[in-house]
């Protein structure tokens, strides 16, 4: 098959993808030709509204009169080329940046973490291991030694010998003597450093061997017996009867009679406090706490599981402490994967998979972007430094600089693009410094180098990966794209229009109106002077406030000069009269331990505002005179068309 037949199948092909993409997302309206798809407008609704988002008519329709004048302006934009202007490309380009990184690290190690332990909860798993322990700080021969051992013991086990005869013979956990390497029922999460021991548990086929496992302490092969539905955790108390040095006869009886007591009705509680021989729980009434597996004896467990109502008790029965009745009273059941998201992502993030996963991140991007390194390359640049690299010293490479190192989808980088990642990361050469030599130094370099470049060519294909992603970014570049259009058709109009200012105050004067108002002398006196405050009022109806101040300046009383507008505020409502001359009643504030009376210096009748009085609400009130004409001259410019059948489709 030739060439120019393949490019046009593959054409033909996507045309096709398309369109039938199209059809199962059709056009709501559109804006002079623009087209605005159900589920963009039904992602921002839903967004936009959330709980209150309810789907009705009148609801759908008010968010779509709104969304269709927020695309009239965004057209207006984008005719009007303001998406080409470099400083707003910048700070879209920052934005996006910032974004990815974070949704990048969320959507494929957080999320992804955290639904794999939700899964996980689900189940508990029967294991056994042998294990093959390594020093607190290994050397490469120490785990190469332990390694062996491990792979020495799987192939006696493929060949056919028991795992509990060599768990017992090899394993380097000492209980293995007792249980031939048998742990038991375990569940999700696995302690720090064991999330590859939690992954074999939980992907293992059952009744086979695995490979040996690495975790924080040496190597482990790991055998899976069986899974079962999580039991979750019980709350529950008990009574113990031990029958260590005792007749277990006389005690199994003693316990037959308490069950006896208490399906005659006896409190369970008060039982515990009386006869119970568990000296941590009986003051308590009996009170374990909540019962997870593999904590407690496998009897005592089973007992406790067994239990199907809150308030029942089982009936008698034995562990090696002796004999217990036990009282299931709640039990703890897995809750929604969004009601445990959150509990979980604090657990990981503290856990090694976080870390790990971002590595395995790293290498499933260079596979799916088929990457490939040149090593004689790096080498070839390794030798040309020294030392230097480590500090601020270093000029960049010296030679080679057009050397490729590695490809990445359909980029290549050379030597000269790890030059300019070094001079821009400074603080990440500064760092190996004396710490390790040039050759390895570089070589953890590069390997940064390359993760980074990994994570930028992965966020370059977010929008096609993650639609959400790309509703992110239509919202960011829109709003960007809204304020500056509106800055420059309205904000900035509203502000610098003088002459238009004032033509719209004329129109809407009678809007601004000052009530009447009182300017008045607010007398005031500190608590030690409380006494002379009848007094003080008294004399300051025929005087001046000077002469107040002069004739009682011992009172220490300060003065305060006010305008109070007619039902405007606490102060003016303590104005019984407005005249003149007029002095309220004596008031406190008990905060500042102040008392004070005001007088009336003079009334000023009601009027409307001038344009400077009212200047800010005037302007916001022109600004929306401004918008709304704007919006009609862009309707009468700009077609919309809506799709009724589209609209009355999303209405429940």
């Amino acid at each position: 098959m030739n060439k120019k037949l393949i490019s046009t199948c593959t054409l033909l092909f996507f045309a096709c993808t398309l369109m039938v993409a199209q059809q199962n997302d059709p056009v709501l309206f559109s804006v002079d030709g623009t087209p605005v798809r159900v589920s963009e407008f039904d992602y921002i609704y839903a967004k936009t509204n959330g709980a209150e988002a309810n789907y009705s008519e009148a609801s759908l329709q008010e968010y779509l009169d709104l969304y269709i004048k927020f695309k009239l302006k965004v057209k207006k934009a984008k005719d009007l080329q303001l998406d080409t202007i470099q400083e707003l490309k910048r700070e879209l380009s920052g934005y996006r940046r910032q974004l990815a990184d974070s949704y990048l690290i969320n959507k494929e190690v957080t999320e992804r973490l955290i639904k794999e332990v939700y899964d996980r909860k689900q189940q508990d798993v029967d294991i056994s291991h042998i294990f093959f322990q390594l020093p607190k700080d290994p050397l490469p021969g120490d785990t190469l030694k332990a390694y062996q051992r491990a792979l020495s013991v799987k192939t006696s086990l493929d060949q056919g010998e028991k795992f509990e005869t060599l768990a017992r013979n090899n394993s380097d956990d000492r209980s293995a003597q007792k249980n031939g390497g048998r742990i038991g029922f375990v569940s999700a999460m696995f302690p720090p450093g064991y999330y590859n021991f939690e992954s074999a548990a939980y992907t293992l086929p059952l009744s086979t061997v695995s490979n040996p496992v690495r975790t924080a302490n040496g190597y482990h092969l790991v055998f899976v017996h069986g899974r079962r539905p999580a039991r979750g955790e019980v709350e529950a108390s008990h009574i113990l009867l031990r029958t260590q040095n005792k007749d277990k006869t006389q005690v199994k009886a003693q316990i037959d009679s308490i069950y006896q007591a208490l399906g005659n009705g006896a409190n369970f509680e008060s039982l515990a406090q009386q006869y119970s021989e568990d000296a941590r729980t009986a003051t308590k009434g009996g009170y374990i706490g909540f019962v997870a597996i593999n904590r407690f004896q496998l009897a005592f467990e089973d007992a406790v599981f067994s239990i199907e109502e809150d308030n029942t008790y089982s009936a008698p029965f034995e562990s090696s402490l002796g004999y217990h009745i036990v009282k299931r009273i709640s039990k703890k059941a897995l809750g929604s994967l969004e009601e445990e998201s959150k509990v979980i992502e604090g657990l990981i993030k503290r856990d090694g998979r976080f870390d790990a996963s971002k590595v395995a991140m790293i290498e499933n991007i260079k596979r799916n972007a088929n990457y490939q390194a040149f090593p004689i390359v790096l080498e070839r640049f390794i030798q040309t430094q020294n030392d230097t690299l480590f500090t601020f010293r270093w000029k960049g490479p010296r030679e080679g600089k057009d050397g490729v190192l590695f490809n990445l989808g359909e980029e290549k980088y050379s030597v000269a693009d790890f030059g300019d990642y070094l001079k821009k990361n400074t603080r990440n050469r500064l760092r190996l410094n004396g710490s390790s030599s040039v050759a390895n130094g570089i070589r953890q370099l590069f390997d940064e180098f390359v993760n980074d470049a990994c994570m930028r060519f992965e966020e370059s294909q977010l929008e096609n990966k993650y639609p959400d992603f790309k509703s992110l970014m239509r919202e960011y570049e829109e709003g960007i794209l809204l304020f500056e259009v509106t800055k420059r058709n309205v904000w900035d109009k509203a502000a610098q229009d003088t002459t238009g200012l004032k033509a719209f105050h004329k129109t809407v004067a009678d809007k601004y109106q000052w009530k009447k108002r009182a300017k008045v002398t607010k007398y005031v006196l500190p608590k030690r002077s409380q006494a002379l405050l009848q007094v003080v009022k008294e004399y300051a109806t025929d005087n001046e406030a000077a002469a107040v101040l002069e004739k009682y300046k011992s009172a220490n009383i300060t003065i305060e000069e006010e305008t109070l507008e007619e039902g405007k505020g606490l102060a003016a409502a303590n104005l019984k009269e407005w005249k003149e001359g007029y002095i309220s009643n004596g008031m406190s504030n008990v905060e500042e331990e102040v008392f004070y009376f005001m007088k009336v210096d003079e009334i000023i009748p009601a009027r409307e505002k001038t344009l400077s009085e009212a200047r800010g609400y005037i302007i916001a009130d022109y600004q929306d005179y401004l918008e709304k004409q704007w919006v009609e001259e862009l309707r009468k410019e700009y077609e919309v068309e809506i799709d009724q059948k589209q609209f009355k489709g999303l209405i429940k």
